[in-house]
């Protein structure tokens, strides 16, 4: 049988927007998260879910109009069985201590967490979530995916190379103690690759702050007496305001330029209080050693 008897065989392409059945393609766009640009926060909600890290629950972070973060419940509840002073509702979002008057409200994750201890009876409703709530907590720790109490190991590298782990930090008028040393607080602004930027926000083309000893706190009557006179803080008062402020929103400069980009973390910074954060104090500039005989 010669091979002139089989005619060639020819394979038809699929035609363009169909499947090689001909059924239609739905084609799938990406969608694109942006911030509006009259909204309060410039934090996307799809990176802002985290774990306890007392009990392992989910918990959903959010913002309070004073700029402080607070965990909250990630299901909404029937106002009827949340207690008034335990009511949260989000707008914009931005999370508020108080009911919006709907059937639903949002309540902090503290209060339902089954690792701390209520300083109210909760109801019956509330209590039922927080024992469910701990047999989850229980199933992690059984299958070994949750470790309660763990604690970064930046801390004990940076009190090893004798710089603070959580420092205090000096800009616009206010003191701040930050979550991590100096060089390693990341910028929180979202790439084009809608992954965190990798990038410091002290870069090595910016202006570095200075280090310096002042009081712990000015002195006022009426005020408790501290035991260190002295503590050692980052300094960032000398810059300008707009560097202040990119250290504030905690932008490396690339994104500090463009204000388009969202965040996708909290800024870590939290109001120092010399007297709940007296385990953060230093008395001593970073690098240098004991003086005897001063």
């Amino acid at each position: 049988m010669s091979a002139d008897t089989f005619a060639p065989m020819c394979f038809t392409p699929a035609t363009t927007g169909r499947h090689w059945d001909g059924t239609p393609t739905t084609p799938r766009y990406r969608r694109a998260l942006r911030v509006a640009a009259d909204s309060p926060s410039r934090l996307l909600r799809i990176a802002q879910v985290g774990r306890c890290r007392d009990c392992g629950n989910r918990i959903d972070w959010h913002t309070t109009s004073n700029q402080q973060p607070v965990g909250l419940h990630p299901a909404e509840l029937p106002t009827l069985i949340v207690p008034t002073t335990c009511r949260w509702h989000v707008t914009s979002g931005i999370a508020h201590p108080a009911g919006d008057g709907s059937r639903w409200c949002r309540i902090t994750h503290r209060t339902l967490c089954p690792a701390r201890t209520t300083p109210q009876e909760l109801p019956p409703d509330l209590a039922d979530l927080r024992r469910r709530l701990a047999l989850h907590t229980r199933r992690l720790l059984d299958t070994g995916a949750f470790t309660p109490g763990e604690k970064p190991a930046t801390e004990s590298a940076a009190t090893a190379s004798c710089r603070p782990a959580r420092p205090v930090v000096q800009l616009l008028y206010c003191r701040y103690l930050a979550a991590k040393p100096i060089e390693d607080i990341q910028c929180v602004a979202q790439t084009i690759r809608r992954t965190r930027c990798p990038h410091p926000v002290l870069t090595p083309g910016s202006a570095p702050g200075k280090w310096t000893l002042v009081p712990a706190a000015p002195t006022r009557r009426r005020q408790l007496v501290l035991p260190a006179l002295d503590i050692a803080v980052y300094d960032l008062g000398r810059l300008s305001y707009s560097e202040q402020l990119r250290w504030r929103t905690q932008r490396c400069p690339l994104h500090a330029a463009t204000s388009g980009a969202p965040d996708l973390a909290l800024a870590d910074w939290e109001p120092f209080d010399p007297l709940l954060h007296h385990q953060h104090v230093v008395t001593r500039l970073p690098g240098r050693g004991r003086h005897h005989g001063r």
